[in-house]
């Protein structure tokens, strides 16, 4: 028979209280159990005496004789300084998944073209800024340019009326 030290949950909805039990490993979570050797209260504060209870006795008379701890009562026999708990590495555990990666690339995308078009605002703002400087002098110079041309020909004119009134 397999024996497991595991927690068997207790108290109301959404008000956990557990106690810490050796159990035979196929029966239920909150099933027959062959002893009771603590409990463990996650309502309470980190710090509280109160908020893990373990007969050490008991607990290593069933590691003595083969019961397997589950990982969280491995982590109050660890901190009760009964059994070792290697610690563990994941570093794969703080990684965002595939849909989450996903949402962020298309987010940066969004960003990345938001300042594109506010860049392009900005370079239409100033476009249009010096735009009316650049209009109203290339305004003027049309004008003069027709002015400097139209003065040729009021001169061939002129010279054409001179010659006339000289024959």
């Amino acid at each position: 028979m397999a024996v497991a030290i595991r927690l068997s949950r207790g108290g109301a909805k959404k008000r956990p209280y557990y106690r810490i039990i050796v159990a035979d490993s196929r029966s239920a979570r909150d099933g027959k159990y062959l002893e009771q050797i603590g409990t463990y209260n996650p309502m309470l504060p980190k710090d509280s005496g109160e908020r893990v209870k373990l007969n050490e006795d008991r607990a290593r008379h069933w590691l003595s004789v083969g019961a397997k701890p589950s990982d969280r009562v491995l982590r109050f026999l660890d901190a009760a300084g009964i059994l070792e708990r290697a610690p563990r590495n994941n570093p794969k555990k703080g990684e965002p998944g595939e849909a989450a990666k996903e949402r962020a690339e298309e987010k940066a995308a969004k960003i990345a073209e938001a300042e594109e078009a506010k860049k392009a605002a900005e370079e239409e703002a100033k476009a249009a800024a010096e735009a009316p400087a650049e209009e109203a002098a290339a305004e003027e110079a049309p004008a003069e340019e027709a002015a400097a041309e139209d003065a040729p020909a009021e001169e061939a004119a002129a010279e054409e009326a001179t010659e006339d009134k000289g024959e």
